[in-house]
């Protein structure tokens, strides 16, 4: 991907005209504000089904052809989206089959969105039919740039996966496929415990919550195989776009999203793009919600090592929180900089007139039900529109190329919550975050890797909570720490294959880490303990391990009380021409803060400006193939933040030169130029 699809920076957003078709005066307002409000794309088609093909044969696309008309008149770009995500009412009248069934065996009811088979013939069947005439009619109007598979794929409100007899009978072809025989599928699963040993194909059943739920590895490879037949459906849907066109294909991803492995839904796109809709002001300090806000970006930019697309987002607040308070005056701009600073090529809402009923009738919209542009709503996304519009010459070439990487697997997700023990509350998530958190406050760029994932040309590479280790994953991370890489990892990682079956003799990075694991502790609240690094107590949380040094192994840190006290808590190993950090006990973010400046200055990272950060402030880097760069200053909080002691910058925008200091405005972004290369 360019990054600029149409070389710009997109502006745009969800646009349902076919909800207001008898209203054509709507058509002609909305027109005339987009303009106004600088939207140079729009995205169209994500719920049209029904009007599309209001009865099974019959197509009715003069409205979608007359609208696509009229948006290129305006030079407005279009992004098409195939309507898979919500089926009409005559689909699941005739075919009822196409519905997904629940996990404990009942079957949906009709309405909602998401609410598809993915394995079943007749909807892949009657898709296909909509698609490709889709495909025909529009895959090569010169103001159509992309394909928009589906919606927020898997995003049911109950479970993303269908467990019909369908699937099922699908999911036992896959287990064939995977483990060739009986014997292997029982031996990885350890199918003697509790008698559970398969002598039939047949016998295979997906999880479920009256049925078989206590076999970890069932629901690891029951998610994998979910995410395979998704992934099978959208190159479905992709295949009968491209039937007639030519153009590149996209889907929209959902942040921390647990039902789907994008890691895997990534390859069969050709750009990446999400929905990101972060909880802004749920609180004073705003700095927790732009760490997850740019982690959300980050992961997106390193899946295809390239611009993405932030596909919506909301220009004032949602609907479907208990509290949804509206952006603070200049956060919309900042938030919508902060995407094209970790890496977007866009800013884009869901969406752009609010509708008159149904669920999402208060979500937050470009234009109310009242007031047209006379709203500061409008306003706050007038200026996004006009900055971005000015910044296109200045990131048009560029991209975020972070040197620091933090493992995040899905397979891993699903196979560490689902265990049971030692806790049954581990948040893989939230552990991610908070070692995330300490690169964010440092204004160090990171990118979220899976553990098939490349590593080489990282200087740094964090592993918080590496439960399960993939084929070959161990031996990955012993080149990159031989090679001299720097790796950090913690507690419970290294415990089963990617078969959810424990290691046994001992640890697979036992070399490389120089520890031995023996137990993992995990006391309730009232045993406090803590341990000391760098001469101050930090305190731990509830998930101790008891592990034991080997070698020259350096003990950083001690627990300090209980029948642990003395024993290691934080070590460090020299292997090869590298260092790798382990982490005994859950840590708190001051340890981690700590530990993670420690390593950086090893790895010789700081961020672009070379200074510490004011709590809340953070910089992020967009380099060319050149070497030089945009560096994003970002202000998340509602006061002034001064930054001192930096050398010479420009201003992108207006030309302003900084010498060694820095007023950053509440709630602001301002990007400068580096005099050097970066």
């Amino acid at each position: 991907m360019e990054t600029m699809l149409g070389g710009h920076l997109l502006h745009g957003c969800d646009y349902n005209p076919e909800q207001w078709l008898e209203y054509p005066e709507v058509f002609e307002e909305d027109l005339r504000l987009m303009k106004a409000a600088e939207i140079n794309s729009v995205t169209l088609g994500v719920f049209s089904w029904s009007v599309l093909e209001p009865e099974e044969g019959v197509y009715d696309f003069e409205w979608l052809d007359r609208i696509i008309g009229r948006l290129w008149e305006a030079d407005i770009q279009v992004i098409l989206a195939t309507p898979s995500g919500a089926m009409p009412h005559w689909l699941t009248q005739k075919y009822p089959e196409v519905m997904q069934v629940r996990a404990d065996g009942r079957r949906n009811l009709p309405g909602k969105r998401h609410n598809f088979c993915y394995t079943s013939p007749i909807m892949r069947e009657k898709i296909k039919e909509l698609d490709v005439r889709l495909s025909e009619k529009f895959g090569q109007r010169d103001n159509v740039i992309l394909w928009h598979i589906s919606n927020e794929l898997g995003g049911n409100f109950e479970d993303s996966a269908c467990y019909c007899e369908q699937c099922q009978a699908a999911f036992r072809q896959w287990m064939k496929k995977r483990y060739g025989t009986l014997k292997r599928l029982n031996q990885a699963y350890w199918g003697r415990f509790w008698s559970h040993s398969y002598t039939d194909w047949e016998q295979i059943h997906s999880p479920a919550p009256h049925g078989e739920w206590t076999v970890t590895a069932l629901e690891v490879d029951w998610r994998r195989f979910v995410t395979e037949q998704m992934s099978s459906f959208c190159l479905w849907e992709i295949n009968a776009v491209r039937t007639y066109s030519k153009l590149p294909v996209t889907t929209n991803f959902m942040d921390f999203f647990k039902g789907l492995d994008y890691h895997r839904l990534q390859r069969i796109l050709d750009i990446v793009s999400w929905d990101s809709y972060p909880q802004w002001h749920a609180q004073k300090d705003e700095a927790p919600v732009a760490v997850r806000a740019s982690a959300g970006h980050h992961m997106m930019r390193a899946m295809k090592k390239q611009p993405f697309l932030l596909m919506e987002s909301v220009p004032s607040g949602v609907n479907w929180r208990m509290f949804n308070p509206l952006k603070r005056p200049g956060m919309h701009m900042l938030s919508s900089m902060q995407a094209i600073a970790c890496g977007s090529a866009s800013v884009q809402y869901f969406q752009w007139r609010k509708g008159r009923g149904s669920y999402e009738k208060f979500h937050g919209a470009v234009l109310d039900h009242k007031n047209g542009s006379c709203t500061r709503t409008f306003a706050d996304t007038a200026r996004v529109g006009r900055r971005l519009k000015s910044l296109t010459g200045l990131v048009e070439g560029t991209v975020n190329r972070p040197r620091v990487a933090v493992i995040f697997d899905w397979e891993n997700w699903w196979a560490l919550e689902n265990t049971t023990g030692p806790r049954l509350d581990i948040d893989y998530v939230s552990c991610v975050l908070a070692h995330y958190a300490p690169f964010w406050e440092m204004g160090i760029d990171v990118d979220f890797v899976g553990m098939d994932d490349c590593v080489e040309g990282y200087t740094l590479v964090a592993a918080p909570l590496n439960y399960m280790y993939k084929d070959g994953y161990a031996d990955k991370i012993r080149r990159f720490v031989g090679e001299g890489g720097i790796y950090v990892t913690t507690y419970f990682s290294g415990m089963t294959d990617e078969s959810d079956l424990c290691f046994i003799g001992h640890h697979p990075l036992e070399d490389v880490l120089g520890i031995i694991q023996e137990e993992i502790d995990a006391p309730g609240p009232e045993f406090e303990n803590s341990m000391i690094f760098n001469g101050i107590s930090y305190p731990v949380g509830n998930l101790r391990e008891l592990i034991h040094v080997s070698g020259d192994t350096q003990v950083l840190a001690c627990y300090t009380d209980d029948y642990v006290k003395g024993m290691p808590a934080l070590t460090a190993h020299s292997f090869g021409r590298g260092t790798a950090y382990y982490i005994a006990a859950e840590p708190d973010r001051a340890l981690l803060n700590a530990l993670y400046k420690e390593a950086a200055g090893k790895a010789g990272l700081k961020n672009p400006l070379g200074i510490p950060l004011p709590y809340g402030v953070t910089v992020s880097l967009r380099t060319n193939q050149d070497g030089g760069g945009l560096i994003f200053v970002m202000n998340f909080k509602n006061e002034p933040a001064e930054l001192c002691g930096f050398g010479q910058y420009t201003d992108g925008e207006t030309g302003e030169i900084y010498k060694h200091q820095m007023i950053l405005e509440p709630f602001s972004c301002r990007i400068l130029i580096s005099e050097e290369t970066v």
